[in-house]
């Protein structure tokens, strides 16, 4: 099955064609700056990126010129629209009404429309891909695979915050986390590679990249996960704070003479490894470079960072009562050997010890504790769009 995954943001639509049985990438590409300008970049398998500048004043726009491209009679990897049998889109907020991905109609419209408030940013960007989508492709079935949805399996006491109850019951305040579709590939990927039992196994997920994640998986789901509301809380990232005492929001508030709207805004985009490096960078390799070479303020972020790593994972292991597996993944857990090295030296009290040779490794299914270890911690690539692809694909051929 031609599976087209879609992943829209606010201003730009990212898309590969998959067939979901031999996992084969036939095109893949982004649009960006749509509702400015538009730029379309589309690469066939095994062909050279095509860059198209082009108006795109809405999401319809930009997926119909990822359409034309796929059927372009000279690098278009399909002879028609007919060839795509479905649509997998990535949606970020579900609330607490969808708890697995599903084929969409007006229900779920709805519920998508719904969780706008919990995910301003994303939910409404993943509605124009949607409707685009079936504009263009009437009759196709599209299914919404939602960043939150494997989360659902969190036991109250891991969800609820502990802050007046009316407020959930009002407004359904609570920890829905993020990255689910990552954390359930991984999680999975993790139990296979590793040759664990599906029905008794726990295993800890580390998402690491510009937004990071934990996630502690017990028997394939998941029972509890770092970030929360919106992907604020949790780890220290890019340029996200992560965890931090609620109060300094008030203090700085009145220090600066800003408002919470502002402050909210500058622990999303302002703080994390680019707050604790004074500004230098949110990249973890800008970063890693300006450390090896003496930077202090980068060597604090990175610090920061590991640091929090480490408690999460430790309070997982806990939570679980123990711990079989510990995946990285992402574009700092799948390539940042001193990250995972750091992190791995933090945990020796649950009996890992760290094969530096393996931890070369960058990108590609491995081991990296020694063969004694208690633990087994291993590097285990992540693959979003192509679990969206699947889960797409075991719907519409249910």
């Amino acid at each position: 099955m031609n599976v087209l995954v879609v992943n829209c943001g606010s201003s730009s639509l990212k898309f590969q064609l998959i067939n979901s049985e031999t996992e084969a990438v036939a095109a893949k590409g982004l649009c960006e700056r749509i509702g400015i300008d538009g730029r379309l970049v589309y690469q066939p398998a095994g062909g050279e990126k095509e860059v198209t500048e082009a108006a795109m004043p809405t999401h319809t726009e930009a997926i119909k010129m990822v359409l034309d491209a796929l059927v372009n009679p000279s690098t278009g990897v399909l002879k028609s629209l007919d060839e795509v049998e479905a649509i997998g889109h990535r949606v970020l907020h579900g609330g607490a009404k969808i708890s697995d991905s599903c084929i969409i109609n007006d229900e779920v419209i709805s519920v998508i429309e719904e969780c706008c408030d919990l995910g301003p940013l994303h939910n409404p960007a993943n509605l124009m891909g949607i409707r685009a989508c079936m504009d263009l492709m009437p009759g196709k079935p599209n299914v919404a695979v939602f960043d939150t949805a494997f989360h659902q399996t969190m036991p109250e006491k891991a969800y609820m915050y502990a802050i007046p109850y009316e407020y959930y019951d009002k407004y359904k305040v609570r920890k829905y986390g993020f990255h689910g579709t990552s954390h359930r590939f991984v999680s999975k990927e993790t139990i296979k590679f590793l040759g664990l039992d599906p029905e008794n196994s726990k295993v800890i997920v580390a998402h690491l990249g510009n937004g990071s994640s934990i996630s502690a998986v017990v028997n394939g789901k998941c029972v509890d996960t770092s970030m929360g509301l919106t992907p604020l809380e949790g780890l220290v990232m890019g340029t996200r704070s992560g965890d931090l005492d609620p109060a300094v929001l008030d203090f700085v508030c009145k220090k600066e003479n800003i408002d919470v709207t502002e402050m909210v805004n500058i622990l999303n985009k302002k703080s994390g490894l680019l707050g604790l490096s004074k500004g230098l960078s949110s990249d973890f390799r800008d970063l890693s470079e300006a450390a090896d070479n003496g930077n202090a303020d980068a060597q604090r972020a990175i610090d920061c960072l590991c640091y929090r790593i480490i408690k999460y994972i430790g309070s997982y292991a806990a939570a679980m009562n123990g711990v079989d597996a510990i995946a990285f993944t992402g574009g700092i857990g799948e390539n940042a050997s001193l990250v995972r090295e750091t992190v791995v030296n933090g945990l020796s009290y649950l009996g890992v010890t760290l094969d530096e040779e393996a931890n070369k490794t960058r990108g590609e299914n491995k081991v990296i504790s020694t063969p004694d270890s208690k633990v087994t911690v291993a590097i285990v690539p992540t693959n979003e769009e192509l679990a969206i692809c699947q889960e797409t694909a075991a719907l519409v051929q249910k």
